[in-house]
């Protein structure tokens, strides 16, 4: 029997966008999402798990929702966004998520939190002001066998303040800034010389 190289088995290629870059990739046809992302491109914070669907770990983000990349053939994303825990986090800094996690215990063998983090934020994404029960619906099908689900409810609802915070915050500024804009320019006007106009006939006579 014969057995093919590795490379020349990568028959299949697709673009798409991940983590907000746009990525080609060639890859087996055969592979599900979770392969590709793990193996051909290296994103390895997307777990495997059961790779039968059952325990949450692979999920991803596809187009804004979650999916379970072990399930998900490769060839089905191309043209699709595709966020992954690695693109949670923006300029440098982790989302509020990401913060709340660590802050209070979320995170512990820390092997589900990568999917339960990216399903929060679809959640949050969605619905911005979740309950506990929508919170518990949300990631129902993440399993973690550490922490007893608690300090996530906990962290996701911590997270959301966060976030509200923020954009309260970022609303201000803007309006902060448009008004000293407003009043930038009204001292320009009022310090603008007056256009000197030329005498008229009758002003001469």
């Amino acid at each position: 029997m014969t057995i093919l190289p590795i490379e020349s088995r990568k028959t299949s290629q697709i673009r798409f966008t991940l983590n907000g870059e746009e990525t080609d990739v060639s890859f087996a046809p055969y592979k599900t999402l979770l392969e590709v992302l793990r193996e051909d491109l290296g994103h390895t914070g997307t777990k495997h798990g059961c790779e039968l669907g059952e325990c949450g770990a692979c999920a991803v983000l596809l187009d804004g929702k979650p999916v379970l990349s072990c399930l998900v053939l490769a060839l089905e994303c191309g043209g699709k966004q595709i966020l992954t825990v690695e693109g949670l986090g923006e300029d440098g800094n982790l989302h509020p998520l990401q913060d709340a996690f660590a802050d209070l215990g979320a995170a512990q063998c820390g092997y589900c939190t990568p999917a339960i983090l990216v399903t929060a934020k679809a959640l949050l994404d969605q619905n911005p002001h979740p309950t506990r029960d929508q919170i518990r619906e949300a990631i129902s099908g993440n399993l973690c066998r550490c922490t007893g689900y608690l300090q996530i409810f906990e962290a996701v609802e911590a997270a959301m303040l966060k976030i509200a915070l923020r954009n309260v915050d970022c609303a201000a500024r803007a309006r902060t800034a448009t008004q000293e804009g407003a009043c930038r320019m009204k001292r320009i006007r009022e310090q603008r010389p007056l256009t000197l106009q030329r005498p008229t006939e009758t002003d001469s006579a």
